[in-house]
């Protein structure tokens, strides 16, 4: 799955994936560019609900990518992309 989202610098929001229907758990969420738009706060409930927050810039623009992976417990191997959040941080303009 697949979102895009548009931010202004310094926002903050919350990021809650709901537990999958699948045997697969979430096991991480990362950001592509962590200078844009940083995760933090990185945790998964006991019913399988990840929640995390993402902390844009302060006054930079720019894109970042926020990828969350799954993966069986009992399977070995590498979790894979679930979920990709398309991030564009838009500064305010500075002329009207």
């Amino acid at each position: 799955m697949v979102q895009r989202l548009c931010l202004r610098p310094g926002a903050v929001v919350s990021l809650v994936l709901e537990p999958r229907t699948d045997d697969r758990r979430w096991t991480a969420v990362l950001s592509s560019a962590p200078v844009f738009v940083l995760v933090s706060g990185w945790r998964v409930d006991a019913d399988g609900t990840a929640r995390a927050s993402l902390r844009c810039a302060g006054t930079r623009g720019g894109t970042a990518e926020i990828t969350a992976r799954a993966k069986a417990p009992d399977v070995a191997g590498a979790a894979r992309v679930a979920f990709t959040l398309h991030v564009d941080v838009l500064p305010y303009p500075t002329q009207g």
